[in-house]
């Protein structure tokens, strides 16, 4: 799908599934010369997706992405990366790209599956953890109607950062992720004064498999159903913190809970200030 929005043409893509019906939609304007941040916001707005990319030409063959929830710019999307890249290879072909994000410069690389899907994988900024300030936690805890013992003590919450900041909540069983309940405007409020863009609630499967929830008060959503910068920044918490052993590679199911299923591949090198590769399809609305 299509619109124009002023001189605006808006393209409608979902990421990180081949199904329409799952992964999660993004708005992305592949010429947004021009537009100023009001003009951005607006056509945000107006698509209403958790993210809408705005890309310009740099004029040595990289572009400059800027991403646009309905109320607010966030540093980086990584699903409206993957997005901004299926879109592009469409009309000029496979490769790489390197794009200028306020988080620093993002590398993108699509290609074609066996059954033609384009598919992208973007490598983040170095991702880095803090401490998750102990105040902070309870009161995320509280919000959430989480207790101490819901929590994975094999995983310990930290915020962790590749290209956005997320805290990093594992749960001690799927049950417990499933059941998603909180107070938006509290919640969202406690975001944006800790500058976090979504919560990273995660339960691992298996050494390399994980179930994500991310509630994303900060885009007018209660939930994104799939979450590249999240994931990235994930990667990062388990390699600082030696949670695997990399190189590996690792599977993210998200937006199940909520009727979006979506599949986010990971890939963590092993080179501790390395980039974060995020890997997923993205099909047109």
């Amino acid at each position: 799908m299509r619109a124009t929005v002023g001189t605006m043409e808006i393209l409608r893509y979902v990421a990180f599934s081949t199904d329409p019906k799952g992964g999660n939609p993004a708005g992305v304007v592949l010429d947004a010369t021009g537009a100023d941040d009001a003009a951005m916001l607006a056509a945000a707005a107006e698509v209403g997706y958790s993210e809408t990319a705005f890309v310009t030409e740099s004029g040595d063959g990289s572009l400059d992405v800027r991403y646009f929830s309905p109320l607010a710019e966030v540093t980086f999307c990584g699903h409206a990366t993957i997005a901004t890249a299926v879109a592009h290879a469409e009309r000029h072909g496979t490769g790489s790209l390197l794009l200028h994000t306020q988080a620093g410069p993002v590398t993108v690389t699509t290609d074609r599956a066996a059954d033609g899907t384009l598919v992208a994988t973007l490598v983040s900024v170095a991702p880095r953890t803090v401490p998750l300030d102990e105040a902070d936690l309870a009161r995320l805890l509280t919000i959430l109607g989480w207790s101490a013992e819901d929590l994975d003590p094999a995983l310990p919450p930290r915020v962790a950062f590749a290209g956005a900041w997320h805290p990093v909540l594992a749960a001690a069983s799927r049950e417990r992720l499933a059941d998603l309940g909180y107070d938006m405007a509290e919640l969202g409020e406690l975001m944006a004064r800790r500058d976090w863009t979504t919560i990273d609630l995660v339960r691992r499967e298996s050494p390399t498999v994980f179930h994500a929830r991310n509630p994303f008060p900060p885009g007018g959503v209660i939930e994104d159903p799939a979450t590249g910068a999240a994931a990235a920044a994930f990667g990062g918490y388990l390699r600082e913190l030696q949670l695997v052993s990399p190189p590996t590679t690792l599977t993210i199911h998200q937006g199940v809970d909520m009727g979006r299923e979506s599949t986010l591949t990971v890939t963590v090198p092993a080179e501790p200030d390395s980039g974060i590769g995020v890997t997923g399809a993205a099909v047109r609305l």
